[in-house]
């Protein structure tokens, strides 16, 4: 099915809040359309004892892969979309990234995001080349990617051939909620798939074969417990549409991007902060993904996660491109904080695998 677009991509619009500069300034307070002075995130992490917070070993390496997507989904804290087709990491930057995960020992699983990351023309000699060194391959896929084109029809097979972790985004478990947030037709063509995932094992009991949902509100509010929503969603797929699964990974949406945007244009923006900061959750700070993750950009650049990548702010280190990667230089260093880390402290937390606490 041909997925109807809801919105077009921040860069597409010419929108200012394309501009990861002007991002910042809302968040620190000083844009005009932003009037509020709100409580400083590095404050907060200092005040539970953590100064500063720091990295530990670096076991995740994620990669955002590219940009281009097949969707526009209208909270992307990336802004991908269809029209991104120059930001996608060329096999130049691919080949520099798997000489790293094979030198740093303490990496055991390569994560992979974007966009739809199946859409960059090397990921499968990617995938493939990462899992001969002996890593475990985490790869975040829409779902609908596998029904948008004949040459995707086969992921599920090959996911298998190749021991594929596959963590897929699923809005929620009916088609209302799901289109509204992701575009008419996500829904139809998302079950579909994992049906398809079930068909050759993924999320079966027994398999080996790893099948991870994510789920993130789809308005201004925080998702509800992990625990809850993975039984009710396992519930319904299971009685609605005979699917399984593994986990659920419940996330909160960071005010980055897109999700800003619509922040802003809804005035919830203050309202959304304050339930961040009302939420702040000093016993997630130890178990933040930024302490062990390393997230790498398109064109190569590194960041403590995929978030601070879209505002772009860089690791605090001398090495800040993977073309003069230093283990030594990266290791035990300052973590770069802003405003939107509340997002990743509120409540049971939030990382890339869900709750933190």
């Amino acid at each position: 099915m041909a997925i109807k677009q809801k919105t077009k991509s921040l860069s597409a619009r010419n929108a200012d809040l394309s501009d990861s500069f002007i991002q910042l300034n809302v968040l620190s307070g000083k844009d005009k359309r932003i009037n509020i002075d709100l409580p400083s995130f590095s404050k907060k992490v200092a005040d539970a004892g953590h100064t500063p917070l720091r990295t530990t070993d670096l076991e995740i390496f994620q990669l955002n892969i590219g940009k281009l997507c097949n969707q526009t989904c209208a909270h992307c804290h990336v802004d991908a979309g269809p029209d991104k087709k120059v930001e996608n990491m060329d096999k130049a930057t691919l080949e520099r990234c798997l000489e790293i995960i094979a030198a740093v020992p303490t990496i055991h699983t390569v994560d992979i995001t974007g966009g739809a990351p199946e859409m960059n023309p090397h990921f499968r000699w990617f995938v493939e080349e990462v899992r001969k060194l002996g890593k475990t391959v985490m790869n975040r896929c829409n779902l609908t990617i596998v029904q948008a084109n004949p040459k995707y029809h086969d992921l599920p097979q090959w996911f298998k051939d190749n021991q594929v972790h596959v963590v897929s985004s699923l809005p929620y478990f009916s088609k209302s909620r799901t289109d509204n947030q992701r575009g008419d037709g996500v829904f139809e063509d998302s079950i579909k798939t994992l049906q398809q995932l079930n068909e050759v094992g993924y999320g079966m009991e027994g398999s080996g074969l790893q099948l991870d949902l994510v789920y993130n509100p789809s308005g201004a509010f925080l998702p509800a417990g992990q625990e809850t929503l993975q039984a009710e969603f396992k519930r319904q797929l299971k009685r609605k549409f005979n699917i399984e699964f593994n986990n659920l990974f419940a996330i909160t949406n960071l005010p980055v991007s897109r999700f800003l945007d619509y922040l802003i244009e809804t005035n919830n923006y203050e309202e959304y902060m304050n339930k961040l900061i009302d939420a702040f959750n000093p016993q997630t700070i130890t178990g933040l993904m930024c302490r062990n993750t390393l997230s790498i950009s398109w064109d190569g650049f590194m960041y403590d996660c995929d978030f601070n990548q879209m505002l772009d702010l860089k690791v605090a280190s001398k090495s800040q491109h993977i073309s003069n990667f230093d283990i030594e230089s990266l290791k035990n260093r300052p973590i770069v904080l802003n405003q939107h880390c509340y997002g990743c402290t509120a409540g049971a937390g939030s990382s890339c695998g869900g709750e933190i606490s």
